[in-house]
């Protein structure tokens, strides 16, 4: 076997700033349209867009590796084309010294030429005396990331192969960003650099990327700093992307925004990864309340009071910004975040420490949380976290914001959610920390996690903040209200309802999720990466599943399992099936101590009876002369059609004027929190 390693190149890289482009024309290949960005070897090479001429958005063909990136069969090669790609046409550049001819299309040393093709179909290729069996895939993803640099340290060594030596090592890069549409920004990596914990001693690893400049991906709001996720322990490459999305949904602040793409450097496909907003303070930052130099004064001391913001993190290293807590846990600073030597780096250590300490000891059963934390995000934290029975809960990834509330009042918010691939299902978790802790079902939907998860022995309290938040006095008397009015509608949204309209339209259904992920994870697993990354991971291949009714109160499971295929759409489906039966669970019980209230569809002004009035108020309310709450707005929608509509307010006037039909909905109990 071949050894494939970021194909070892050595040709140096022009890092010059390149304009952004926006290409989308339909053109014939020109003379131009040749990976330049990159060195070649003897192969063919696919562009992302049809008539691009753009040098970086270029891949090189490659056969499926293994774990190892050692090539599994040399004679049989893929393009993994990005979303952006044609669907039934490709412009291939020949970089081999002689010509090679593609279904039918001669392609002559260093040229570009346009070829039909269908997925799933094999063509034979001759090259150099040498036949090959080409296939190509196309993606459905939201974006497509290309980073190119084949002398990252000056040594003519390659990007990955430089990054991946050592995570502090970092290096510049040009590149360019794929929207579906065809255009293609071309804005410099200012910096590229590993990430994660455990994740980074995986093969397919993550990365921190640093734009010269802001760029919105696939509708982002505009940043310079990005996570880029390999999502490698997660056969289903979506659970980070359910449980950010959902934070969103149920109002936590700070969610961080993500979209699936296919990542690209130096021409070689690494798989589908995650793009998300980095976790970072700063005006245009996922947290933009304050910015990292707000803790100093004018003079440089540093202020009385300020904003952080600080991670419970078992892993932190000399290398990080980081305190020992009180209560023995790691706690890094994420926010400000200063180096040894600069100034304010004792006091600003200090302060963190001073009030993370006062935090959680408010933790406490019936300590007084409510003076020093925000309760809701705290709620809302913590029941993320039991949903997704969450392996790292309180030990690592579990991030803290100490801001100001609407009263000027510094409390700390449970905020933003991060890391949650070993989560839903996935995970067997370690057999010994289980048995200590006395849980015998983690890997079912069913059972409380958080309130066990590092149980201290006999009568001493646990030191895992999760556990400790989850028993608080104030988080269980808000949390069965806050799970059935903001969780619960959320949940019934990702599972195909659409009664709730109001639902934040960046939490989609498991369907369209599917639809984006799915094309790109076949490319994925096709270019060598694993299903089951390891004993660490769970059995998915049956589940019997569970629902809950709103409306009766009952939850019921399946009278038998459902089997799941091993490829991405069984996993992918079974962690869909294991998060709702999971959400399910928690309804049934949190059931007994939540009142569920009933209303009627139609009465907007909540009059107790559907009058002219609601149907003006709704009219007022597309005319932006009102602005109905959460309830009002899911009464509205008296069609059923997830909008909200004048075809709603005729619906009720047709109602009052008692027609016999084409009122929808209207006088027909609705269930709500």
């Amino acid at each position: 076997m071949q050894k494939f390693i970021a194909c070892a190149l050595s040709a140096v890289m022009l890092l010059g700033a390149v304009s952004t482009a926006a290409v989308s024309a339909e053109e014939e290949p020109t003379e131009s349209a040749a990976p330049t960005a990159f060195e070649n070897h003897p192969a063919l090479y696919a562009h992302a867009v049809l008539g691009g001429n753009d040098a970086n958005a270029w891949q090189e063909w490659q056969s499926e590796h293994d774990e190892d990136f050692y090539e599994e069969d040399t004679t049989v090669k893929y393009f993994f084309l990005p979303s952006s790609a044609d669907k039934g046409q490709v412009d291939l550049y020949n970089a081999f010294n002689t010509s090679v001819t593609v279904n039918g299309v001669t392609i002559s040393p260093q040229k570009t030429e346009r070829v039909s093709y269908q997925t799933g179909t094999s063509y034979s290729v001759t090259a150099n005396s040498k036949t090959y069996t080409l296939k190509l895939m196309r993606s459905n993803a939201e974006a497509a990331i290309y980073i190119n640099n084949t002398n990252a340290d000056g040594n003519g060594t390659d990007l990955m192969s430089y990054l991946n030596s050592d995570k502090s090592l970092s290096a510049k890069a040009t590149g360019a960003i794929v929207t579906p549409d065809g255009k293609i920004d071309n804005t410099v990596i200012k910096k590229i650099k590993g990430r994660g914990n455990t994740t980074w001693d995986k093969p397919k690893k993550g990365y921190n990327i640093t734009y010269d400049k802001k760029v919105s991906i696939a509708g982002m709001a505009s940043s310079k700093k990005y996570s880029i996720l390999a999502n490698y322990q997660d056969d289903s490459l979506s659970r980070n992307r359910f449980l950010y999305d959902l934070s969103d949904a149920v109002g936590m602040p700070y969610a961080s925004d993500s979209r699936y793409v296919d990542f690209y450097v130096d021409g070689y496909y690494w798989g589908s990864y995650q793009m998300a907003e980095k976790v970072e303070v700063g005006s245009s930052s996922l947290i933009s309340d304050f910015e990292e130099t707000d803790y100093l004064n004018e003079d440089g001391t540093v202020k009385e009071d300020f904003s952080f913001v600080c991670e419970v993190d078992a892993s932190a290293t000399d290398e990080d910004y980081y305190f020992r807590s009180d209560s023995g846990n790691k706690i890094t600073i994420k926010a400000p975040e200063i180096e040894f030597g600069e100034p304010g780096y004792d006091e600003v250590k200090a302060y963190v420490k001073a009030k993370f300490d006062a935090f959680f000891n408010a933790t406490t059963f019936r300590g007084n949380l409510e003076a020093v934390a925000d309760v809701d995000s705290m709620t809302k934290l913590f029941l993320i976290n039991e949903l997704g029975k969450n392996w790292d809960s309180g030990v690592s990834s579990t991030f803290f914001t100490y801001k100001q509330d609407e009263n000027g009042q510094y409390k700390f918010y449970g905020s933003p959610v991060w890391d949650y691939d070993n989560s839903l299902g996935n995970a067997n978790g370690v057999a010994n920390d289980l048995r200590s802790i006395g849980v015998t079902d983690y890997t079912k939907y069913t059972g409380w996690w958080c309130q066990f998860k590092g149980k201290g022995s006999g009568k001493k309290a646990s030191t895992n903040i999760m556990n400790r938040i989850s028993q608080n006095k104030y988080v269980t008397d808000a949390a069965p209200k806050i799970w059935f009015e903001c969780f619960v509608p959320a949940m019934d949204h990702f599972a195909g309802n659409k009664n709730y309209p109001d639902i934040n339209a960046d939490f989609y259904t498991s369907e369209d999720y599917y639809n984006l992920i799915h094309d790109s994870a076949e490319m994925n697993y096709a270019s060598g990466w694993l299903l089951k990354t390891g004993s660490w991971i769970a059995d998915h291949s049956t589940l019997t599943k569970a629902t809950f009714d709103p409306e009766t109160l009952t939850y019921k499971t399946d009278t038998s399992a459902t089997s799941y295929s091993q490829n991405h759409t069984g996993m992918y489906n079974y962690s869909v099936d294991w998060f709702t039966s999971r959400a399910a669970w928690i309804s049934s019980q949190y059931a007994s101590s939540h009142e569920v209230l009933t209303a009627v569809t139609g009465d907007v002004n909540k009059s107790t009876s559907i009058t002219v009035d609601d149907s003006t108020l709704l009219q007022k309310t597309l005319a932006d002369m009102a602005e109905p709450d959460k309830l009002s707005k899911s009464l509205s929608d008296v069609n059923n059609d997830g909008k909200i509509t004048i075809d709603d307010a005729t619906c009720i006037q047709r109602f009052v004027a008692k027609y016999d039909k084409g009122y929808g909905k209207a006088g027909e109990a609705f269930i709500y929190g």
